[in-house]
């Protein structure tokens, strides 16, 4: 923890004098997390089960960004990012847990980690010729509003799929996973939430056609990558831009299809009876589909205020291959720019999230089987699992923020015989 807030505090004046450069590009970001929960009701508890306990944990990251253009259009980037610290009760306990900033492996010993190195390739098709800002994994520069983008390489397929500029970066918004990214897109991803893989995007007008292909992991849920696309993802979206109220908006139509070696609920079930033993996907994986679709919306209401709303589902059979244990989930929120109190640059937002599980998940779960993040030891009373979140995002000096986040969860890990849990929560950012 200390480590994390010195490193904040160094970037304090690299954050006031950041600089523009549209051919070659170096910039970081550092973020700390505490997250706490006090003591709340639990029947009973299992291996993957949030502590009921009063607890807290920090995370903390920092990321450097380096970035550069070969030639016209082309962009080269590489990503070197050094992590410390534990998601609450080591990231486990809930399907929608609460930080999106804490990653499915904890150490208590900073580590360093390549996590992006792609490469991108805009191709000019016509229009208006639209500037575009600089940013982290973005030169500065400028191109036309009908357009190809091909990006291929390591990164994540929520960098280009899913997006929303309401509720998508845990380190500026919402921190709660199932708001930030669609619950039931079980995107492919290794244990930090990166892939290989290779995406093309086509602007024309009003409409955006994305595609991607990329690689699952080895084993669910696991930290190694396969490395041949033996197991894969095919993700596509078309995002229609509108206007309403004078003012505009998004919606997005995303479809995925994994294909992969994963256990079905079911055949886990049936072998844990034969067995005497609780059940484990893991016993009964075999080479297999899995499809899910989410739609996701955008829309402005004022200048400073916007709406968003994710819903998303998948195929409820088998287990959930990469991101968390949820096969339906609807989010949606407000998020509200200072400026009507002279602080233009805070932002307050508040979002309601509610997912489920398919039967065959539920027999599976109450049998004593384990997920990604949920696994009570049994689940004789389900229920829907609910999260109410809202937050308070302050800038402190250009490049530096603080916030204040609050999540009531009732039903964790859809179970009503636990909870409910209020986690308090702060954050601290900086980037340049």
């Amino acid at each position: 923890m200390r480590a994390g807030i010195v490193l904040l505090c160094l970037l304090l004046p690299l954050a006031a004098h950041a600089a523009e450069d549209e051919t070659f590009s170096i910039r970081g970001q550092a973020t700390f997390t505490d997250q706490y929960h006090p003591g709340f009701r639990s029947a009973y508890r299992g291996a993957n089960s949030l502590d009921p306990g009063s607890r807290g944990n920090e995370t903390f990251d920092a990321t450097l960004f380096a970035g550069a253009s070969p030639w016209a259009g082309g962009e080269a980037w590489a990503d070197v990012e050094m992590d410390q610290g534990f998601g609450l009760s080591n990231t486990v306990g809930a399907a929608a847990f609460p930080s999106a900033e804490a990653y499915k492996v904890g150490k208590a010993e900073p580590y360093g980690r390549l996590q992006r190195l792609f490469f991108r390739q805009t191709f000019d098709l016509g229009g208006d010729v639209q500037s575009v800002e600089g940013a982290a994994n973005q030169l500065a520069g400028s191109h036309t509003a009908d357009n190809l983008v091909l990006t291929f390489g390591k990164f994540s397929v929520t960098d280009i799929f899913d997006t929303n500029s309401y509720a998508h970066d845990p380190r500026g918004d919402f921190l709660n996973w199932a708001v930030v990214d669609a619950g039931a897109f079980d995107y492919a991803a290794d244990a930090w939430a990166y892939s290989y893989g290779g995406a093309a995007e086509w602007s024309s007008g009003a409409w955006t056609l994305r595609s991607g292909l990329f690689d699952l992991s080895r084993v669910p849920n696991s930290t190694e990558l396969e490395t041949d696309f033996s197991q894969f993802e095919l993700v596509s979206e078309v995002e229609r831009r509108i206007g309403l109220f004078g003012h505009d908006g998004k919606i997005k139509l995303l479809g995925f299809i994994n294909r992969g070696r994963m256990g079905s609920y079911r055949d886990a079930v049936t072998l844990g009876q034969a067995t005497g033993a609780a059940p484990d996907t893991a016993l009964v994986r075999k080479y297999a589909s899995r499809a899910g679709g989410s739609v996701n919306i955008e829309q402005g209401l004022s200048d400073d205020l916007g709406f968003f709303l994710r819903a998303s589902m998948n195929d409820g059979g088998k287990e959930a291959y990469e991101f968390t244990d949820m096969n339906e989930s609807l989010s949606t929120g407000l998020s509200l720019k200072g400026a009507s109190w002279d602080r233009k640059d805070d932002t307050v937002g508040a979002a309601f999230e509610i997912a489920g599980i398919s039967r065959a998940a539920r027999a599976y779960f109450n049998a004593g089987g384990v997920g990604i993040l949920i696994g009570d030891g049994r689940l004789p009373h389900h229920g829907s699992e609910t999260v109410l979140e809202t937050y308070y995002d302050a800038q402190l000096i250009k490049g530096i923020h603080a916030a204040l986040d609050y999540q009531f969860i009732a039903n964790p890990a859809y179970n009503t015989d636990r909870g409910p849990v209020s986690v308090f929560g702060i954050r601290l950012h900086g980037e340049f």
